[in-house]
């Protein structure tokens, strides 16, 4: 679910059998990804995984790092990241995203072999701005609902200052 100059698209680690099965990102009715999107501030009310292409509109968009479905992250190898990185910045290039969003940070450690922290990154795809933010899966239950909630309002913060330092003319 991409477009062409979006401001950000959230990257999932991969779709879980419940999204694969309605063909829909964070499809599963305990992941937090829309509830967090419209607490945050993205959506002006909180979207079912079936209105999507709303985001769109929003000028936002939805992908995963690892194509193969799984019953859970930990299902998932090494092989299903082989082509993330090249894919993701391939999208980066011909896209143009203002940023990418990794919802997890093993989306993150999967497709480029290396842990991050939560928050920005130093790395980009093409010129778009890289983020990582806690995953929204109920398997996440270590992380309360409330510091998610931070980091998606921190995004939405962050992204505000990275389009405007990209519109910014230089010295």
């Amino acid at each position: 679910m991409l477009g062409p100059g979006l401001e950000c698209v959230f990257c999932g680690i991969n779709p879980g059998r419940v999204s694969a099965a309605a063909g829909l990102h964070f499809a599963n009715p305990r992941n937090d990804f829309w509830r967090l999107l419209h607490r945050a501030g993205f959506t002006p009310r909180q979207l079912a995984p079936e209105e999507q292409l709303e985001l769109l509109r929003l000028g936002y968009g939805v992908t995963n790092a690892a194509l193969r479905t799984t019953p859970g992250s930990s299902d998932l190898r090494r092989a299903d990241f082989a082509d993330s990185a090249v894919r993701l910045e391939r999208l980066a290039e011909e896209l143009r995203p203002g940023a990418i969003a990794f919802v997890g940070k093993e989306a993150y450690r999967g497709t480029f072999g290396e842990r991050a922290q939560l928050g920005p990154q130093e790395r980009r795809l093409a010129r778009a701005a890289l983020f990582v933010l806690p995953s929204t899966s109920p398997a996440n239950a270590a992380v309360p609902l409330v510091e998610r909630l931070d980091w998606f309002c921190s995004l939405r913060a962050w992204l505000g200052r990275v389009q405007s330092e990209a519109v910014s003319p230089g010295p």
